[in-house]
């Protein structure tokens, strides 16, 4: 059994068939090409809207401390997110106020892809940075990077088809594994 780093993959959307979702299950099948196991987490629809009485640890909410030990036992995290309304999705940074009570972001390595098209975006990136420093994480500057990714280039099955796009993917993947090499996890198969 080997030890692979894991690489918790965040979407801010909650669309069914969005671009975000794809960057990141496309990120998830080039992973293994750079020693890396890429983990979808698929809960922030149920996560509570974020409400500071209830970060305490005699009554956090499961869902939120399902996210908690996700985060804690990756080696790294990566966001794909949309912006709405020139910032993150509200739905995105109620995830994201749920781990600033934690400690488990704290020095985790962290990264960004946009996949937004040219000139969008920024409000996200910007967003996201401030609400990232607030949580500590250690964002991996190299690692943060804009991929646009147009709907009309997904394959069959809804991955990128793009063989560059999925060569930064997997650039992204080894930056952060490299990153957050002192925390592998043993792969389960």
């Amino acid at each position: 059994m080997s030890a692979l780093p894991v690489i918790l993959l965040l979407s801010g959307s909650l669309r069914t068939g969005s671009t975000n979702e794809a960057v990141l299950r496309t990120a998830q099948a080039v992973a293994p090409s750079v020693q890396v196991r890429a983990v979808m987490y698929g809960g922030p629809a149920g996560l509570p809207h974020f409400n500071p009485d209830d970060d305490t640890d005699l009554s956090l909410p499961a869902p939120v401390s399902e996210l908690r030990a996700a985060i804690g036992s990756a080696a790294g995290i990566l966001i794909c997110s949309p912006e709405y309304a020139g910032t993150l999705p509200g739905s995105f940074k109620n995830l994201l106020d749920w781990t600033v009570g934690g400690t488990e972001i704290c020095d985790k390595p962290v990264a960004w892809i946009n996949a937004a098209a040219p000139g969008r975006g920024r409000g996200m990136e910007a967003t996201l940075r401030a609400v990232l420093g607030y949580t500590g994480a250690d964002i991996v500057e190299p690692a943060c990077v804009r991929v646009p990714v147009d709907r009309g280039g997904l394959a069959k099955g809804g991955l990128v088809a793009d063989p560059e796009v999925r060569r930064q993917l997997a650039e992204v993947l080894g930056l952060l594994a490299a990153s957050g090499a002192r925390t592998p996890v043993p792969e389960q198969g």
